[in-house]
């Protein structure tokens, strides 16, 4: 599947909270997830993996890919980017 853009929205960005809500919906998706500042997606993170999104940095403004591989890839683009556009369901 072809990766898509997400943009980081919400106020704190991706910090503790934000990365572990979209850390454990990605868990539920037995395809593979990976997450980066790169389109290419050997240069990117374990979706999955709480400390790699961590490490991302990633305040707001910040323009990530989303590269959802595998079984479920489909529903697993859309639940995570609701989840990014919905901004971690933070209000803000």
């Amino acid at each position: 599947m072809p990766a898509c853009e997400i943009t980081i929205s919400n106020k704190l960005g991706l910090h503790a909270r934000a990365a572990a809500k979209f850390v454990s919906l990605a868990g539920r998706f037995s395809c593979q997830i990976r997450l980066g500042r790169n389109e290419d997606p050997a240069k990117c993170v374990d979706g999955k993996s709480i400390m790699s999104v961590m490490l991302l940095a990633a305040g707001k403004g910040t323009r990530l890919w989303l590269h959802c591989n595998g079984q479920d890839q489909e529903k697993a683009q859309e639940a995570l980017t609701a989840l990014v556009d919905n901004l971690f369901d933070e209000g803000e």
